[in-house]
């Protein structure tokens, strides 16, 4: 297989404005988030997508390679999806999410793994919710996942609800998952859930994914025990200093 990752980055953020360019450590999060997709080995080619100027320069700066997109985007994945489509060789296209500077590129290969079963169409990371805090964390997207390893459906709320017990003993009754956002996707499916008109399972829940559920699709999920630190805010950056 050809796989090509590609981590979108746009400058204009309502929470962090210029966030891809921040500086941890001595390195911008967009460099980081780069060097460590580039160390995974089943990846043919890793590309930012950026809608914004500085962003390209900076990439190309570093060494990177970087391709300018349409900044009337409403996700990621149609950012991807703008990408992709000048690719064609690339069987399958993983979505790297761009604020995550320490993303392990071993969780990248298990996701790869998802598509050496032929009728995958979509893959994403679950791993186990492990406190009560996380279980309850809205901005923590939950996973309900089939026998066959598949995506059932998404949530910000915890799912299921264990009647007759309360919420705080939950976790002794089920194993939960929740989502690890980084996707794969068939190139042709890239092109074509990116043509669909917005759900109302998403609109309700604010969870695209929930689009492709909704009209069909499946989402293969594989499980992940490594832990992912996302910065979507000022404080979160201040939060990964302090581990």
């Amino acid at each position: 297989m050809h796989i090509l990752g590609i981590i979108p980055a746009r400058y204009a953020s309502t929470r962090f404005p210029g966030k891809p360019l921040v500086d941890i450590a001595g390195k911008s999060m967009i460099q980081r988030v780069y060097e460590q997709a580039k160390k995974c080995a089943h990846l043919s080619e890793v590309i930012v997508a950026t809608d914004d100027g500085r962003i390209f320069d900076h990439v190309t700066g570093f060494g990177g390679v970087a391709e300018m997109t349409s900044s009337d985007h409403q996700s990621g994945t149609d950012r991807c999806a703008e990408v992709a489509q000048k690719h064609p060789k690339y069987d399958v296209i993983i979505n790297i999410q761009g604020d995550e500077p320490y993303i392990d590129p071993e969780q990248i290969s298990t996701l790869i793994s998802c598509f050496n079963d032929g009728d995958t169409q979509i893959a994403t990371l679950i791993k186990k919710v492990l406190t009560d805090q996380e279980l309850q964390n809205t901005n923590s997207p939950k996973v309900i996942v089939n026998k066959l390893s598949e995506a059932i459906y998404f949530s910000r709320s915890p799912l299921p609800h264990i009647r007759g017990q309360e919420a705080q003993n939950w976790l002794q009754h089920f194993t939960y998952f929740k989502h690890i956002g980084i996707y794969g996707y068939r190139a042709d499916v890239l092109q074509q859930i990116t043509k669909l008109p917005v759900s109302t399972l998403e609109k309700a829940e604010s969870l695209e994914q929930l689009r492709w559920i909704e009209n069909g699709y499946k989402i293969k999920v594989a499980e992940t025990e490594l832990e992912t630190y996302a910065i979507d805010t000022p404080e979160d950056l201040e939060r990964l200093k302090i581990v």
